[in-house]
């Protein structure tokens, strides 16, 4: 599954760059992409991992950018 989301409120390219990095060293993510000018990310991991896979996502974006809101 894939799937784009928008990110209210990163405010730092290498914030961007750090969160691309970290998002595809997480187990069941197959992709990601994470573009700083247009505030959006695409996540792909497989149908039955993403949720899991997500919410790991998620908790690694608050840990980098704690005022990025996710929107889908």
């Amino acid at each position: 599954m894939k799937k784009t989301y928008r990110l209210k409120n990163l405010d730092c390219a290498h914030c961007a760059a750090k969160m691309e990095t970290a998002l595809g060293k997480l187990d069941g993510v197959t992709g990601v992409s994470v573009n700083f000018l247009t505030q959006k990310q695409t996540f792909e991991a497989p149908d039955e991992q993403y949720a899991a896979a997500w919410d790991r996502a998620c908790a690694v974006i608050h840990k980098i950018e704690p005022d990025v809101e996710v929107h889908a």
